[in-house]
């Protein structure tokens, strides 16, 4: 049985230093895709944008500068609250945002304790996947 941790929150999209917009998001996680996590900005529109990074990149990105390349992500503060800062890098464009620290923290502990770290392998279903791409589709 697979479970997914989800948690809503406010993402902040910095276009300047004196121009934020709040945009709606939603961190997930699967017990399926042990590695991956992912987030999903506007997600009460029709258009949601979801970036899949690695688990452990954000964990560490929490208390130190880490990722290079499409996902970067530090600690930080703004307002005088500690957020999460995740610069993310696409052919159509860049996007500096902010989260609240304590939010993604709580539910990164919460990923952690259903899949510890090191023990995202034991959760994949290697053969299962196998099967899947090598089996035709059904015509």
């Amino acid at each position: 049985m697979h479970t997914v941790v989800e948690r809503k929150l406010q993402a902040s999209l910095v276009l300047s230093p004196e121009l934020v917009v709040p945009v709606p998001a939603r961190l997930s996680y699967r017990t399926a895709d042990p590695y991956a996590a992912c987030i999903t900005f506007h997600v009460d529109s029709i258009s949601p944008v979801t970036w899949t990074f690695a688990r452990e990149l954000l964990a560490a990105g929490v208390f130190r500068a880490a990722g290079e390349g499409d996902v970067r992500v530090w600690p930080g503060r703004t307002g005088g609250r500690a957020v999460v800062c995740m610069a993310l890098s696409s052919p159509l464009g860049e996007a500096l945002v902010t989260l609240p620290a304590a939010a993604v923290s709580g539910w990164l502990e919460l990923t952690m304790r259903m899949v510890p770290p090191g023990a995202e392998r034991d959760r994949l279903d290697l053969d299962t996947s196998l099967r899947e791409l090598l089996t035709p589709e059904a015509q």
